[in-house]
């Protein structure tokens, strides 16, 4: 539910964010705790930190295969690393792959990432402070910094590991006594709400929650002719790189639906039912999506090619080298797998015979070591053997050209809200339209002498936020995806318009996202001429909540903007009757009504509203509250008395029977309700247009199941038409602000 305090958090969080809070200068506090503060407090009490906010309990571990209930979890015991060992470090001569062997935990994706970043030392301390040790005041408590949906965040843990039988069960290194990695694969579990959260993932996800940057993906089965110089030039640039092997059949578990498109028609895909549409074309993508699940450790043999490469698996690609073999130039790949073992046993593995017929001075630079995790092998038979790579670009700038001019960026933060802005996608054309929308203008074409084409390069990156940390809840990843539209010559130049069903319905897309699929993030890369374009970030189904990243990278000068409607009202003046106008039934009736002192009170209307409104057996309601009447009697009440005399009432009659007609017109399938999408309509209609935010407050307010019946509706439409009158009387000169003094507030806030 959307609250109005939401909303202030919202505003007081944009606030901070334009003042540089959740820069790498400025990171934001997770659950507000201060390293320094806290690492000060006990170093003078002498005690050793313990996490309030994550404690060394069985719940910090896990909801389900590591729940409080598991026999994964029985006999665990949360010890220190001072415990553990007499000579704890932190960092031993520096951080390396090896530092990196997993554990009884399936986050193989996390530490493929964790390893390629130990290849940066600039980037690896940007995640892992400096000054951490277990000797100068040592105090139990580190800390670490993630970059997390557009914001770096710093998180703070106490030094309590779980552990069993001595040993730690999760992350660790190979000497046993460095423990920066585990420390760190902590303080991410924290952030994601237990270690359980962090089983099953894309390697991008972590390299994006250490850089910042942005990701983007190849399928190896079509892999670019130029992939070794692509990966060459990301290598060198210090670009984290991780790559997988399709599992088979049986690891995986039923695919999202997901989907690319063609302008023709639709086909959904679903285990084995195919079903055709007639607006876009849908297939199936069922590679990406936490194939790694399956597996979580190297007992799962099952998986394990006869040379010993694992199905489902993250590896990190760590370098390239070309050598002289038998006259011609090889090109070598290295990959590490995050086991620590378990490695490739084909040509150019470790005991290779490969290795004697190369230069012994070019055989010594290539570090081989014997079951370290780490293996080289051909350039050619990586390609055969692995399905996809992951780059994950520092700065989004020269993804796969030879430039190394540097992009424009902009983000924007946005939700999507059942009712209001979660229409899923195109399949859905009654409520496709309701999704956020966001503008891009493209100025200048790409400056490439050897295309001929007019076009702009940009990439559009969209994030889901903190969907793992509802893992705990039942929930995960939503299906999302992205469509942009050309805009059309009429609606060029403008900003307040938020574009309705009909435009949807006529215009196709002119780009969209390779697929739609439950990745955090979904990135693509495009190339248009010149010109404005409409963005449109959808989850696959509609009514699915969440909040979302929008990331948009133009190699020339661009312009971004979200596009919603201004906020306004078209009130019209106040009617003009007097008691002569009045027909003598209504006079009549009215009079009975009434009573003696001839003024119609709050529980008198309700009993006068419910009374004729049950007359319509067309509409849905449950009757007026006290509320809602307060409210009608507050807008009409010019005399503060609380009540209604005859003119009053005679004009709130008239407003009622114009909003009933409007009603009855949105109401499209004559249920005696209105869905939330078609009260957006009627809210117009009644001359209120308003923004996102705005109807995200409505429908929170008076929907119900996402359908609106008619005296919520009415007493939606009075509430707006009395804040609105309320500002136009504060508002004295008409600039769109107005200023009141505390009084004035209270008032208008308890009258309204």
């Amino acid at each position: 539910m959307y609250s109005v305090g939401g909303i202030s958090a919202t505003i007081y969080t944009n606030r901070l964010r334009a003042e540089g809070m959740g820069s790498k200068e400025q990171a934001v506090l997770f659950a507000n705790q201060n390293y320094e503060a806290l690492k000060q407090q006990c170093v003078e009490s002498g005690c050793l930190f313990e996490d309030p906010c994550f404690p060394a309990e069985l719940p910090s571990l896990g909801f389900k295969e590591l729940g409080p209930h598991s026999s994964k979890t029985r006999d665990v015991v949360w010890m220190r690393p001072t415990e553990l060992t007499n000579n704890p470090q932190f960092i031993v001569s520096g951080a390396t792959r090896t530092d990196i062997c997993q554990g009884a935990l399936g986050d193989c994706w996390l530490l493929a990432a964790i390893a390629s970043l130990t290849l940066n030392e600039r980037l690896l301390h940007r995640v892992v402070p400096h000054g951490q040790s277990f000797e100068d005041d040592y105090a139990g408590i580190f800390h670490f910094q993630f970059w997390q949906f557009g914001e770096w965040v710093d998180v703070v843990i106490d030094d309590r590991l779980p552990a069993k039988d001595g040993e730690l069960m999760f992350v660790h290194s190979a000497e046993g006594n460095e423990f920066w990695s585990a420390l760190m694969e902590k303080a991410y579990a924290k952030l994601n709400g237990s270690y359980e959260a962090l089983s099953g993932g894309s390697t991008t996800e972590g390299f994006e929650d250490f850089t910042g940057g942005v990701s983007e993906m190849y399928e190896l089965r079509r892999a670019p002719r130029d992939l070794y110089r692509i990966i060459s030039k990301a290598l060198e640039r210090g670009s984290l790189l991780g790559c997988s092997i399709d599992v088979s059949a049986e690891h995986t578990a039923t695919p999202p639906r997901s989907m690319v498109h063609h302008p023709e028609r639709t086909i959904y895909i679903k285990s084995t039912s195919v079903y055709f549409c007639d607006k876009e074309f849908i297939l199936v993508c069922s590679n990406y999506a936490y194939v790694s699940i399956q597996i979580t450790s190297a007992f799962d043999m099952e998986a394990v090619t006869f040379k010993k490469l694992v199905k489902g698996h993250a590896y990190s690609v760590t370098g390239l080298k070309e050598v002289g073999f038998r006259g011609r130039m090889e090109r070598l790949i290295r990959v590490r797998n995050p086991w620590g073992q378990v490695e490739w046993t084909g040509a150019w593995s470790d005991n290779a015979p490969e290795w004697g017929q190369i230069d012994p001075s070019e055989r010594e630079d290539l570090h081989l070591k014997m079951e370290d995790g780490e293996f080289w092998m051909s350039f050619s038979e990586f390609l055969k053997q692995f399905s996809r790579l992951e780059i994950c670009n520092l700065t989004p700038d020269a993804l796969s050209e030879d430039s190394l001019s540097h992009w424009n960026t902009i983000k924007f933060y946005g939700a999507w809200r059942r009712g209001s802005t979660a229409g899923g996608c195109r399949n859905h054309p009654n409520t496709f339209w309701i999704n956020p929308q966001y503008k891009i203008t493209l100025l200048e074409e790409d400056d490439d002498p050897d295309d001929n084409e007019v076009a702009c390069s940009f990439l559009v990156a969209l994030m889901q936020k903190d969907r793992r940390r509802f893992r705990r809840q039942g929930q995960d990843m939503h299906t999302i995806g992205f469509a942009l539209y050309e805009i059309p010559d009429e609606y060029r130049g403008c900003q307040n318009v938020h574009l309705k069903k009909n435009f949807f319905l006529s215009h196709s897309s002119c780009a969209r996202s390779e697929t739609f699929i439950n990745l955090r993030e979904v990135s693509t890369r495009l190339r248009l001429p010149p010109g404005e374009y409409l963005i449109v970030p959808s989850t696959f189904e509609p009514s699915q909540e969440a909040d979302f990243v929008l990331r948009v990278f133009t190699e020339k000068q661009s312009a971004t903007e979200e596009l919603d409607d201004e906020i306004s009202a078209d009130l019209g003046d106040d009617e003009e009757i007097t008691e002569d106008d009045i027909d003598d039934s209504f006079r009549s009736m009215f009079t009975q009504l009434a009573g003696e002192d001839m003024e119609i009170s709050i529980r008198e209307l309700r009993t006068i509203l419910n009374r004729v409104i049950t007359r319509h057996k067309d509409l849905k309601t449950d009757g007026f509250s006290m509320e809602s009447c307060r409210t009608m009697v507050n807008l009409m009440d010019k005399d503060g008395s609380a009540r209604l005399g005859l003119v009053e009432f005679q004009i709130l009659w008239n407003k009622i029977r114009k909003w009933l007609v409007i009603f009855r017109q949105f109401d499209l399938d004559k249920s005696g309700a209105m869905s939330s999408y078609e009260m957006r309509l009627a809210v117009e209609a009644a001359g209120f247009k308003l923004n996102n935010t705005l109807h995200q407050i409505l429908v929170a307010r008076y929907a119900e199941n996402e359908m609106i019946d008619f005296d919520n509706f009415i007493c939606c439409i009075v509430k707006l038409e009395a804040m609105f009158r309320s500002f136009q009387q504060l508002d004295t000169e008409g600039s769109g602000v107005a200023e009141m003094n505390l009084t004035q507030w209270l008032y208008m806030t308890m009258c309204g």
